[in-house]
């Protein structure tokens, strides 16, 4: 149990450390801090978005690392120069679908093999709660409820891969993939009713500890676009 509340802990943490960076990024690219501002110092972020310190500190070294900012010596952290403010996701919507299916065919691919072999439990559990909620959704005919578990479910394998920069990929194309599937099933949810044994394949592999077996399941849910 001490365990694993450990391992809930590390990941809110990191989970929670991408959102903040996330959140001044999005203050940078609206516009609330210019190239050459200085952001706010520890503390004003701290109150500003009600996370401690270590937190503010990993964000704002992810947004070093990414080039968004860098630390000045005596001054603060300043914002960079950039050439292209469009945000990701903008980017991914205007973006051809075939181009997008392309990309997460070899993410999703290395993503379920990677997962096959670091999965936790708590992970494994997860997966198995949106797994059912999938087919309770699909039995129910609630396409809403469908589409929320299907995304949740690749969204924990991601999850499962211990790797925060697939993850972060992945959440980039989550809302493409919702719009494709609004737009794919308007009315139903057949083509989740009949890609769900290939989910359930995928999670008995990862579950399995299977690589290659989750990498085959994950292929036949790609061939069929679902």
């Amino acid at each position: 149990m001490f365990v694993f509340v450990i391992q809930i802990t590390m990941y809110a943490r990191i989970k929670l450390s991408d959102r903040i960076s996330g959140l001044i990024k999005q203050d940078i690219t609206e516009g609330k801090y210019q190239p050459g501002d200085k952001i706010p110092p520890e503390p004003e972020l701290m109150k500003q978005y009600e996370v401690g310190r270590s937190t503010i500190r990993e964000a704002i070294k992810a947004l070093a690392m990414a080039g968004v900012v860098h630390v000045q010596q005596g001054m603060g952290t300043i914002v960079n120069e950039v050439t292209d403010n469009e945000p990701i996701d903008s980017k991914l919507r205007r973006a051809d679908f075939d181009e997008i299916n392309a990309v997460r065919r070899m993410l999703d691919r290395e993503i379920v093999s990677l997962a096959a072999e670091k999965h936790t439990p708590e992970h494994l559990q997860q997966m198995e709660t949106h797994l059912q909620n999938r087919k309770t959704a699909i039995e129910q005919n609630d396409r809403q409820a469908c589409m929320d578990a299907d995304i949740a479910f690749h969204t924990t394998i991601t999850q499962a891969t211990g790797n925060s920069v697939l993850f972060n990929l992945y959440q980039s194309f989550t809302a493409v993939i919702r719009d494709f599937f609004s737009k794919r099933e308007p009315q139903g949810i057949g083509h989740f009713a009949m890609s769900h044994h290939l989910h359930q394949q995928l999670f008995n592999a990862i579950k399995s500890k299977k690589p290659k077996q989750a990498r085959e399941a994950m292929q036949q849910i790609l061939d069929n676009n679902y």
